[in-house]
């Protein structure tokens, strides 16, 4: 990330909150370097309070955390833009964003796109903390072999009548293909253009 300018008086920079998989703005605060780093450390995002002038965990007194995702400085390193997948309400009110918007509609299309960036953002993450993470630690061939594993399960559960477990399995291995392209350079867009290409 590009080095952060902080404010040479508060030692602050302004953070922007949008949500991961929709893009929508929810908030905006205010982050230190002992923010930053706590943020990136525990996973949670974390703030400086300017009232009590001490660091303040989004969530920690409602439960309506913020899970961080990712962090990148603007062009001239004094502003945030903090992507995170909240949990609850974000703003104090209990509207999903401080400027009492409701939750955004996300399309199938722009949800798996955000998924496709979670994934590319985890894999350089702690093994310790992140699945995604784990799986690229161990090589090219144990997530192949986790994508036809979930396959295989597929294939199980669609023999008999239970929705919600062939659903689940169906999801799994979406995700570990997805997983399974980046780890190889490659994205769902390069298997859309093969998928356009047969049916001209």
């Amino acid at each position: 990330m590009k080095e952060i300018k902080f404010d040479l008086q508060t030692g602050l920079a302004p953070a922007v909150v949008q949500d991961a998989v929709s893009g929508q703005v929810l908030m905006l605060a205010y982050m230190n370097a002992a923010a930053v780093k706590q943020t990136q450390e525990s996973g949670l995002v974390t703030f400086y309070s300017r009232s009590r002038q001490e660091l303040w965990v989004k969530g920690e007194t409602s439960g309506n955390f913020l899970k961080f995702v990712s962090m990148t400085a603007d062009c001239d390193g004094d502003a945030l833009l903090v992507k995170a997948n909240p949990v609850g309400p974000v703003c104090h009110t209990g509207s999903y964003t401080c400027w009492d918007e409701d939750k955004a509609v996300v399309s199938t299309l722009d949800f798996l796109k955000q998924l496709e960036s979670v994934i590319h953002q985890r894999r350089s993450q702690s093994p310790e903390t992140s699945y995604v993470a784990r799986l690229f630690s161990k090589g090219i061939n144990k997530i192949a072999q986790k994508v036809g594993e979930e396959a295989v399960e597929v294939v199980i559960e669609s023999k008999d009548n239970n929705d919600d477990l062939f659903l689940n399995e169906a999801a799994d291995l979406v995700f570990h293909l997805m997983i399974l392209l980046e780890a190889k350079d490659k994205g769902l867009e390069d298997v859309v253009t093969i998928l356009k290409g047969r049916v001209k």
